[in-house]
């Protein structure tokens, strides 16, 4: 086969197959499900900080260099602005201005958007795990192949925090697979984009990567940890301290069979 059939092959088994591996903790008895919700939304905390602080953001400080780096912050800050605006745009959409003077309306309509945020965030996450296939690939096909693998591992903890993000959100078992199947097409895109343009838009891969992690440190700081405020007792608190330990611990782990 030849370097584009490679790509475009692993690509879509890269971002399809994360998906359908995390998806089936959907399949288990909803009681189960509502019970793992606070545990997952834990967790999530957890990899999606892992995720931005020990995958993405040191990835595109390596490609930056230290001469770049005030440019690669600046980034970081206006995504997080980005997103807090988007959120704003979410929120006013699903709500009328009356209704959402009061607390209690705009926390319900929070955890809306933070579904629709976590599937913006997730799409850029895909596409440069795209990227990074692609240059893989066309560096070497073995290493190519252990790429994708090893992004398609350390993909499927974080797909199963996605998913108890959304259902936290609102969203129905369909809607959150599908949204999620859709958002994995992304991945295949970066790839083909990376095989036709890499070498003239290379340079800008470091604050895609940038841009990605401000999305999930948002969603993790503005959205999940309010939520886990909510329990207060000291054995929760232990709890949500442990399994966001286990997700940063975890995605970590995976992430290193990358390098």
């Amino acid at each position: 086969m030849t370097v584009f059939t490679w790509i475009i092959l692993f690509t879509i088994l890269g971002g399809m197959l994360s998906v359908l591996g995390a998806s089936l903790v959907l399949f288990l008895p909803k009681k189960i499900i509502t019970r793992m919700l606070p545990f997952s939304v834990s967790f999530a905390t957890g990899a999606l900080l892992s995720v931005s602080f020990v995958g993405l953001i040191p990835h595109a400080l390596e490609e930056v260099g230290h001469e770049n780096f005030h440019t690669l912050s600046i980034t970081i800050l206006g995504g997080l602005m980005f997103f807090f605006a988007l959120e704003k745009m979410v929120l006013w959409r699903h709500c009328h201005h009356d209704d959402c003077e009061t607390h209690v309306d705009v926390h319900a309509h929070a955890h809306q958007s933070a579904g629709s945020l976590i599937l913006v965030g997730d799409s850029v996450h895909n596409f440069v795990d795209g990227v990074l296939i692609a240059a893989a690939f066309l560096t070497d096909i073995h290493l190519g192949v252990v790429t994708a693998l090893a992004v398609t591992t350390h993909e499927i903890p974080q797909e199963i925090g996605d998913f108890a993000i959304l259902l936290q959100s609102g969203f129905t078992r369909k809607k959150a697979i599908l949204y999620n199947v859709i958002s994995s097409f992304a991945t295949l895109i970066g790839g083909l984009l990376a095989y036709f343009w890499l070498a003239d838009f290379e340079h800008l891969l470091p604050y895609v990567l940038a841009f990605a992690a401000a999305s999930f440190i948002y969603i993790a700081v503005a959205d999940l940890i309010p939520t886990l405020h909510k329990r207060i007792n000291l054995a929760a608190g232990v709890e949500q301290i442990l399994l966001m330990l286990f997700g940063i611990g975890l995605i970590g782990w995976l992430h290193s069979f990358i390098h």
